[in-house]
């Protein structure tokens, strides 16, 4: 299993990966980052979710964002399904190990839901999504262009460059596309349709990037087992918001997972 830091090769970018707790025979938790986010903007929440679930946990930087290659810009507007159809399969290849729980956050979470509801993939065992997004929403996109005003006249971009190696093609590359004129119709809520597999959805009952709608599509759609936490006086970052309360929601999940995992007939 591919374990430490450094970086790794996948949809022909070099990508930025580090591990945390400690190798073991369970699942490997692999966390996929916000529009603006990388390794580094989880702070210390790998390390907190590899505590409180026991498990291995592997984080990475897409490109564009952290210390991995530049994204090539303009993203076409279906970049969050390609990044689930076309990347992380090479990631997950790479990491190499037997079952994976993936653990998105806003557009991670979408890539997450998208790669269950896409790609057959028997080592994916279950999915949580915190602040996932199906679907525009006005109050969403309104608040998308609130963060280009931001950009352009306060020191956010300064902030950014703490963290990115160039902040401007990862703000453009997320903003940009999210504005796109196109982009008001996008909708992936058709994957749902055909997880196979358990899930968490974790949503802060604020968050100003989306309504319970989001939510509420998973539990209209979804064959597959679902727990959802919807996190009182928490926003769109409910892990760092209320991070006891999201992490007792995730150590939870996991633990369920085993004991499913532990009552399968062999061979399955």
């Amino acid at each position: 299993m591919l374990w430490g830091e450094g970086h790794l090769s996948a949809g022909g970018k070099s990508l930025e990966y580090k591990t945390y707790g400690e190798k073991s025979d369970g699942p490997v938790i692999v966390m996929l980052h916000e529009g603006l986010g990388s390794v580094s903007l989880w702070r210390d929440v790998p390390d907190r979710i590899a505590k409180a679930t026991g498990l291995p946990v592997f984080a990475y930087s897409r490109a564009g964002y952290g210390q991995s290659d530049l994204a090539d810009l303009p993203r076409p507007l279906d970049y969050m399904t390609r990044e689930a159809v076309d990347v992380l399969p090479e990631v997950l290849d790479q990491v190499g190990a037997s079952h994976y729980i993936l653990l998105g956050h806003s557009d991670g979470a979408t890539i997450a839901a998208e790669y269950a509801g896409r790609v057959s993939d028997m080592r994916v065992r279950g999915i949580i999504l915190i602040a996932p997004h199906f679907f525009t929403e006005e109050m969403g996109l309104a608040e998308i262009a609130k963060a280009r005003e931001a950009y352009e006249a306060t020191d956010l971009k300064d902030k950014m460059a703490r963290h990115h190696r160039d902040p401007d093609n990862t703000f453009r590359g997320w903003n940009e596309s999210w504005l796109a004129p196109g982009f008001k119709d996008w909708n992936v809520a058709e994957v749902i349709d055909y997880w196979r597999i358990p899930c968490l959805a974790i949503q802060g009952g604020d968050d100003q990037y989306g309504t319970l709608a989001q939510i509420e599509e998973i539990e209209t759609r979804t064959y597959s087992p679902a727990d959802i936490a919807v996190i009182d006086g928490a926003r769109h970052a409910p892990h760092l918001e209320a991070p006891e309360e999201t992490l007792a929601a995730i150590a939870d999940f996991c633990d369920h997972l085993e004991t499913m995992e532990a009552a399968e007939p062999e061979g399955v």
